[in-house]
């Protein structure tokens, strides 16, 4: 399929990778998603909370009482259900007919979840659980995937994965996708972007911190000392906690790109040029040339997730919501 030609046209400071990056996580603002939290239980004796909220009915009555079209959405590294960027799609969604399921990975929702393990950028049985009970209630006939940056990452690995796919899955988006994982973990390691290596950095260590008491065999205090990069934690946690050797060797099952060319849904990676998490197999301009399925599209800006725009949504959430319902039509 031929790469997409961007409609995006980032204007004044929005054109700066870091001035789009941080507005739009620390500044933008979304009022109106009513959401109700359920709590599902998983086979290994675990649990996720789904942030749902509902279709609107629109002024004209066209839509009915009980919605056949949903849309899942998976955040990012330590976000949750709440971020903007998961309220700002879920609202325009919503309005459209969608009943939305915003997916916080385990131990995201502001509540410890009960295993050493916890979530990371490659993990896709989880993924499969919850879209198999929700189409296995029989309300939806149709289902969409929504995945932004780690939660884009792992959305496009299940997808590849072509493994209990169901009919009704019939397209996804992964916006700002860290699709080479060692590749995206250099570019953090640049001295330009601190502010989120530290950020990053900071979140990781409070939540070992407070799992500590629950595993203090495991989870030490001497390791804790030890966690300076986002390396050494997943050295340390992600890569013995998930299965890895080591962090490498997390990096390189993980990553999304090895498993793209498989995709056989329309799926969408929109990732822009200047996103400073961004580099090399990030963007599979390749895979996209030579597949069906796979659309790219590389706007010169937009930072990480950052495709500001006037008005009460960003180009990527109307962007996504006119790519499901081109795969629904």
């Amino acid at each position: 399929m031929p790469l997409i030609s961007s409609r995006f046209r980032a204007k004044g400071m929005f054109k700066n990778t870091h001035f789009s990056t941080i507005y739009s996580a620390k500044l933008r603002r979304i009022n109106g998603v009513l959401q109700e939290r359920e709590r599902i239980a998983l086979p290994d004796g675990d649990f996720l909370d789904i942030d749902w909220s509902i279709a609107l009915p629109a002024a004209s009555g066209q839509f009915s009482q009980k919605a056949t079209k949903v849309a899942l959405l998976f955040h990012g590294l330590e976000g949750n259900a709440q971020r903007t960027y998961m309220l700002g799609m879920a609202k325009l969604l919503n309005q459209h007919g969608y009943d939305v399921a915003a997916v916080n990975f385990r131990g995201c929702s502001g509540e410890q979840n009960n295993l050493y393990r916890s979530y990371h950028s490659g993990e896709t049985e989880d993924i499969r659980f919850v879209i198999n009970t929700i189409i296995n209630r029989g309300q939806y006939e149709n289902l969409c995937l929504y995945g932004i940056s780690l939660g884009g990452n792992a959305v496009l690995k299940y997808l590849g994965e072509k493994k209990d796919i169901p009919q009704a899955l019939k397209g996804a988006v992964a916006v700002g996708v860290p699709a080479d994982l060692k590749a995206s973990l250099e570019q953090l390691t640049k001295r330009e972007n601190w502010v989120y290596r530290t950020s990053f950095l900071f979140d990781l260590r409070r939540k070992y911190r407070k799992k500590m008491p629950q595993y203090p065999k495991r989870l030490t205090w001497e390791n804790y000392h030890k966690i300076t990069s986002l390396k050494t934690f997943d050295d340390l946690y992600t890569a013995p906690a998930h299965g890895f050797k080591d962090a490498l060797d997390y990096y390189a099952q993980a990553s999304s790109f090895q498993y793209i060319p498989e995709i056989e849904i329309p799926t969408l990676v929109l990732n822009a040029k200047n996103d400073s998490f961004l580099h090399g197999d990030c963007y599979p301009y390749a895979f996209a040339k030579a597949s069906k399925t796979l659309f790219l599209e590389t706007p010169k800006h937009g930072g990480h997730v950052g495709f500001y725009q006037a008005g009460d949504f960003y180009y990527n959430e109307e962007r996504a919501l006119e790519f499901f319902e081109e795969t629904l039509a």
